[in-house]
């Protein structure tokens, strides 16, 4: 039986797994502004400037990537989406 991660659990590993592996390996110059989807228990990503379509990507890549325990970043950003206000851009590591 697969164990599903709260969406608590979900948003700490995933900003945990961002900073600590991906950030270095994806925050380029042509990514900064795409949005990153990536499964919190193995690191399989997928990156498009259309989230749903990054989600797409990695679920056709890997079919067994647990879509509940999905993650998706807006890279270079604090944010995925702002409403009533602006994203900030984080300051490059």
């Amino acid at each position: 039986m697969i164990r599903h991660l709260s969406n608590t659990e979900i948003s700490r590993k995933g900003r945990m797994l961002y900073e600590q592996d991906l950030r270095q390996r994806v925050e380029t110059e042509e990514n900064v502004g795409k949005i990153i989807v990536f499964d919190v228990g193995t690191g399989s990503f997928e990156i498009d400037i259309d989230g749903i379509q990054a989600n797409k990507l990695l679920r056709e890549r890997f079919p067994d990537a647990d879509p509940y325990n999905l993650f998706a970043m807006r890279i270079g950003y604090n944010a995925v989406f702002a409403i009533g206000s602006t994203l900030t851009r984080t300051a490059p590591k």
